[in-house]
């Protein structure tokens, strides 16, 4: 005797829909925001390395004594636009040998020889705080530090500052547009993929509904398999993410030194979080409204 072949369809169960389309498509959006994530990050650490670069030399004048060494170094010291490291102000001396040293090294001609004495002056190099690095602030500073006593000439390269700050300014803005761009769009995007994936149990949604099931019961295994799908999607999207930038990291050593650990943790949390939160309210908004359906508009 024949058994019935539909005894051993596999039934339904509430809270059931394909769930491998749906991991693969949440898992695929939130690496792409992860992707762009890491770009921010990367971009936000150049500026900041840019910035630290910003610096102002000092040449003093020919014959200037020990004493006003002293007394320069320790007035700007005091100077609230010196960068600082901890507690230590962003402060190099570079004397004219070690600049003669240094131009000789690089240039592999000793000038000296040629003309039988060093023209270079004693210097001193100071990086500059990023709130003073306007162009109206450094050119104040310079103006200031022009009328210190024994200071021949302040120098600074303008134009490239004012480039800088420019560059900057833009690369922020379309960074910042981007980012919301393509935040709204991947929530759109997982949230059309939970209602697809959801489509197929319209029917025994309602169904559930019919024999008297409360709204929460029918919502609640939706909900929690949702949160569990996007808990996954969140860690395998934070995962590959982590194999790539490890990758990238052995094939170019100098993107470490634009990496930092803090931001990484938090950009690999804010991904698994967001897969969790988009999953569980896409979800729970989807079946609300298959509740407030018509039998009509069901189908």
């Amino acid at each position: 005797m024949s058994k019935n072949p539909l005894k051993h369809k596999k039934k339904k169960r509430l809270g059931s829909f394909p769930y491998v389309s749906v991991v693969f498509s949440i898992t695929l959006a939130l690496f792409v925001i992860g992707l762009f994530g890491l770009l921010v990050i990367h971009s936000n650490k150049l500026k900041d390395t840019i910035r630290d670069n910003i610096t102002i030399q000092i040449y003093l004048d020919k014959f200037v004594t020990e004493n006003d060494k002293i007394r320069i170094n320790k007035l700007l010291t005091q100077k609230e636009y010196i960068a600082k490291e901890g507690e230590k102000a962003q402060i190099e001396f570079i004397s004219k040998e070690d600049a003669a040293k240094i131009f000789i090294e690089s240039t592999g001609e000793d000038f000296i020889d040629f003309l039988g004495d060093n023209p270079l002056r004693d210097a001193f190099s100071i990086k500059i705080d990023p709130a003073f690095q306007q162009v109206d602030s450094l050119k104040n500073i310079e103006t200031e530090l022009g009328k210190v006593e024994s200071v021949f000439e302040v120098v600074y390269v303008q134009n490239l500052v004012r480039t800088i700050n420019n560059n900057i300014t833009k690369i922020s803005l379309v960074l910042v547009g981007f980012t919301v761009i393509l935040l709204i769009t991947i929530v759109v995007l997982i949230n059309n993929t939970i209602k697809l994936a959801l489509f197929s149990q319209r029917f025994l949604i309602r169904s559930m509904q019919l024999v008297g099931a409360k709204a929460s019961f029918i919502i609640s295994p939706f909900v929690k398999r949702a949160g569990l799908h996007g808990l996954i999607s969140g860690m395998l999207a934070s995962s590959v993410l982590f194999g790539l930038l490890t990758y990238a990291n052995s094939v170019i050593e100098e993107l470490k030194q634009l990496q930092s650990l803090n931001e990484l943790i938090i950009l690999f949390g804010f991904i698994i979080v967001l897969g969790l939160t988009i999953g569980m309210v896409s979800t729970f908004s989807a079946v609300k409204k298959y509740l407030k359906m018509s039998l009509d508009e069901l189908y």
